[in-house]
């Protein structure tokens, strides 16, 4: 009897505890909100001059946006002349803005305007001295021109002698009172004859990380020359996708043609070329394990089980033909046969952006979805279900809103979240862009949309742009509903995504939950949320759990 009442005191004592810590912890961790959107009634003529309001001051600074917001009042109003008159305003500033780029020679901005304009369903182009083939064409001559893709086969030492070391020489670097060398080794393989280099973002980091405050030099190493080192140069970097573009001031000694990975298939042989611990000219060979890794913010890598080490990264995947494949990225120590590489349609979709210089910038919409499977169809896909539109973001204003479902973008078929992104990575931030999608009844309806500029972590922008019941769908799969008036932090569970954190931690819907505390870490990349809840699942016995996810993934678009 007395081991049971001394049971009884140790279970009541560590529920008050667990109960005191939770109180505390929320107490120290408060949720900072952004102001939160207010849906527009498109009915009140006070709203609709507030609005026409707004959209002149943002045509000052940004014709595009300004356009795109003309265009969906617009579509959402009738009977004011205003609206027509301002909608005209906007297209004839857009189109200024896109004379200007092109005067200013900045090419691959006059295009991703002229596109705004073409998808606004603009046709008064009388101001304009171009057009879109105008555009590609001087945009294409400021590329090297790239290898012709002509289906030969080419010896394998002729292929080698095309890649090179990617050599990071970063100075001392002091440990315990010792001095050593501290320096970055990588691969890459040329994709012009004048000296164009592809390689990994990771690779030459250092090189243009602003918050790396410490010596950085880069060099590339001839595979015919190894004990020389060439100075070269970072043209332009993408940290999203893991891509830089070099250039060094020589004559390539052989060329990658890049080839179209669209056709390979899990079995197919690749070789991997590259400088594994700094032993240049390695060649190694494989198969295709998989074709559908989720490693990437936007889009799917290749699995692959030929060797790749440290210093691998960088080096060209290639075909049984020599045709580039994929760009090798990434390996997991320790356990052998286990690599990645990037595709090639992601680096010739983002070759344009690349040699415009710079650091690539990545477009979104402010959603978040998976890709559409219908019960019965295997593997095959037909779109993109819209899970979540954050509020006053483009999907959200444009009415793409959660249980929509996107079947094509600017007339180009989406069957899956890889199809999204590829489009996506082929259209610059400020961007309108035109989505068609249909409801469950099949009930087709076509949506204009502006590109924000994606952000390092997505899901830190909806977690401070709308409540938590709502926010925290596409971050842990779960949403909530509010089931207390007395108690803010009692709620009922109404949606679980399937496969999410909530679904792998049991939740279920309709179980009650008590949110004690939500905290972002690691530079708001991960958000760790503290639950006291009774699962289904559990047979609704009490426990207390702490779910953490990442504030980025593919499903963000």
């Amino acid at each position: 009897m007395k081991k049971k009442y001394t049971l009884g005191l140790m279970l009541q004592a560590a529920f008050f505890t667990f109960l005191f810590l939770s109180i505390v912890i929320s107490c120290s961790s408060t949720k900072n909100k952004a102001e939160l959107f207010s849906d527009i009634n498109y009915t009140d003529e006070e709203v609709v001059r507030d609005e026409i309001s707004a959209i002149k001051k943002i045509a000052e600074e940004n014709p595009v946006k300004a356009l795109w917001r003309a265009k969906i009042l617009s579509e959402n109003t009738q009977g004011f002349d205003a609206v027509s008159e301002l909608l005209d305003e906007c297209y004839h500033k857009t189109q200024a803005k896109c004379i200007e780029f092109w005067d200013e020679k900045k090419y691959v901005d006059a295009r991703r305007v002229y596109r705004s304009l073409v998808t606004a369903a603009c046709t008064d182009f009388r101001g304009l001295s171009f057009g879109e083939e105008a555009l590609e064409s001087v945009i294409k001559s400021s590329m090297p021109t790239l290898p012709v893709n002509t289906g030969g086969v080419t010896k394998l030492s002729d292929m080698i002698k095309g890649t090179v070391t990617v050599f990071v020489d970063r100075g001392i670097k002091v440990e315990g009172g010792v001095g050593r060398s501290d320096s970055v080794l990588g691969s890459g393989f040329f994709i012009s004859k004048n000296g164009y280099i592809i390689t990994n973002h990771h690779v030459i980091s250092s090189c243009v990380d602003p918050s790396y405050n410490g010596f950085a030099k880069l060099y590339i190493r001839l595979a015919e020359d190894p004990d020389t080192k060439i100075p070269a140069k970072v043209v332009g970097y993408d940290d999203l996708m893991d891509l830089a573009l070099l250039k060094t001031e020589v004559d390539a000694p052989y060329v990658f043609p890049l080839g179209s990975s669209k056709d390979l298939s899990i079995g197919d042989s690749v070789y991997a070329i590259g400088s594994p611990l700094g032993l240049d000219r390695t060649l190694t060979r494989g198969i295709v394990s998989a074709l559908d890794r989720n490693l990437l913010a936007m889009g799917n890598v290749f699995q692959i089980d030929a060797a790749v080490n440290a210093g691998n990264s960088g080096g060209p995947m290639i075909d049984e033909k020599g045709f580039v494949q994929a760009i090798v990225f990434a390996g997991v120590a320790n356990f052998q046969g286990l690599n990645f590489a990037i595709p090639v349609e992601y680096l010739k979709a983002e070759l344009p952006y690349l040699f415009n210089g710079g650091k690539c910038a990545h477009p979104w919409v402010q959603a978040y979805g998976k890709t559409s499977k219908p019960v019965g169809a295997g593997t095959k896909s037909d779109g993109v279900d819209v899970i979540y539109s954050m509020p006053g973001g483009s999907a959200y204003r444009s009415g793409l809103l959660a249980g929509k479902k996107i079947i094509a973008c600017n007339g180009v078929e989406i069957k899956g979240l890889d199809d999204l992104h590829l489009f996506m990575l082929q259209t610059q931030p400020e961007t309108i862009v035109r989505i068609t999608a249909v409801d469950s009844d099949g009930k087709k309806s076509e949506h204009f949309l502006y590109t924000e500029k994606r952000p390092k972590s997505p899901g830190h922008e909806i977690y401070t742009h709308d409540l938590l019941s709502s926010s925290l769908l596409p971050i842990i799969g779960m949403e909530l509903v509010h089931t207390s008036t007395s108690n803010k932090k009692l709620y009922g569970v109404k949606k679980i995504i399937k496969g999410s954190s909530a679904d792998e931690a049991g939740f279920s819907e309709g179980d009650p939950v008590q949110i004690l505390s939500t905290e972002l870490q690691q530079e708001n990349s991960i958000l760790v949320v503290q639950i006291y809840a009774k699962k289904r699942r559990n047979g609704y016995l009490d426990v207390g759990m702490a779910l953490g996810a990442p504030l980025d993934s593919e499903c963000y678009f």
